[in-house]
């Protein structure tokens, strides 16, 4: 049995196709309330409690909190880990957010393009999206005849994931990401869980941030935690005992968590080849509820099977041009800068260690 740690050093693993998996998923799941209509059961829901969206979404936060937990103990400090962040999320969505309101809505809007232009709420589209904090899913006229007239609803768990970015730099920052004192911020945070009754917002932050949070102890421990078939086939059974008791979604996310890990770091062969073309799970996140509207809108009678079969590969499409000519030069871009801030610091002033930060 070999460790965590070892097995995720390096891109040499299978996190950008899980990530892929996963948006193709919400996709699915999407498929249903698209089709039919708001509040629509949707593919796993009524067997586990949790649709299949759901599901991925909590793939998504827990991959993340182990990765962006790698991330920040490569970054200098609070600000480098937030121009890191920055450049792989706002170029993409900024993007997106750009053409869904100024290229798709004037064309498929019930408004004529000077109205349409004129709603305050097509500019706020834009810009409260790109603040994570001011969500608006839908825009002026678009999409209003289809069953279910959202056109860039997925991306409300952006704001709840940026909210875990800015909770992981806080208690790095405070020196608790580390083995011998995330135990205290493990107290705290189940004394958060143990709160009854919170707004909206909050509580649905404070469920995706439990997958995000065992992904960010996975990286902290591990160089201790085990990548084992048994064990990850013990703690789905454990997953599936404890449905319907008080500890069911911590063990769903657990086992759900293990899982992901498991099938992260094994499985090995062909399989690897998905990472020679690019991280497109993030775009394809982003287009493919406007390009499933897109198909409601053109069918007579949707269905979820012609909102994947036709929403799928479009949604592809834009994934991979926003990955070639959005995403991967703005990374790239950022390297390149560190590396010339690097090489242009004076040697005093060398990044600060996680031991430099204060306790």
């Amino acid at each position: 049995m070999g460790k965590l740690g070892s097995a995720t050093q390096g891109q040499d693993n299978n996190f950008n196709l899980i990530r892929m998996a996963a948006a193709v998923a919400v996709l699915v799941s999407h498929a249903w309330p698209l089709s039919y209509g708001r509040g629509t059961v949707e593919p796993l829901q009524g067997a586990t409690g949790h649709s299949l969206g759901m599901l991925a979404v909590y793939v998504f936060f827990l991959i993340s909190g182990y990765f962006i937990t790698a991330s920040w103990e490569r970054s200098a400090g609070l600000s480098d880990f937030a121009r890191a962040r920055a450049r792989r999320i706002l170029p993409g969505l900024a993007v997106a957010l750009l053409l869904i309101a100024f290229l798709l809505g004037p064309v498929v809007s019930d408004l004529s393009p000077r109205a349409y232009l004129a709603a305050p709420a097509t500019w706020s589209f834009v810009l409260g999206n790109l603040s994570f904090f001011r969500p608006q899913f839908t825009l002026p006229g678009v999409f209003t005849a289809n069953p279910y007239p959202a056109v860039a609803g997925s991306i409300w768990t952006l704001q709840h994931e940026a909210t875990c970015y800015v909770v992981l730099a806080l208690a790095g920052w405070l020196g608790f990401i580390g083995r011998r004192r995330l135990p205290v911020l493990a107290v705290l945070y189940a004394l958060f869980w143990a709160l009854p009754h919170l707004p909206y917002r909050i509580e649905m932050w404070r469920i995706l941030s439990l997958p995000f949070a065992v992904g960010v102890a996975a990286h902290v421990y591990r160089r201790a935690v085990v990548v084992s078939l048994p064990l990850m086939l013990a703690l789905a059974g454990g997953a599936v005992a404890l449905r319907g008791t008080a500890l069911a979604f911590p063990a769903l996310i657990l086992g759900l968590g293990y899982g992901v890990l498991w099938l992260g770091t094994v499985p090995g062969g062909a399989i690897r080849g998905y990472n020679r073309l690019g991280d497109y799970s993030y775009g394809f996140y982003i287009y493919a509820m406007p390009a499933q509207g897109l198909v409601a809108l053109g069918s007579p009678a949707p269905t979820p099977f012609v909102s994947i079969a036709l929403g799928l590969p479009l949604a592809l499409l834009m994934a991979v041009l926003s990955w070639h000519l959005v995403e991967r030069p703005a990374l790239a871009r950022g390297r390149r800068q560190r590396a010339q801030a690097i090489c242009n610091a004076p040697t005093q002033a060398a990044p600060a260690s996680s031991s430099d930060r204060p306790a």
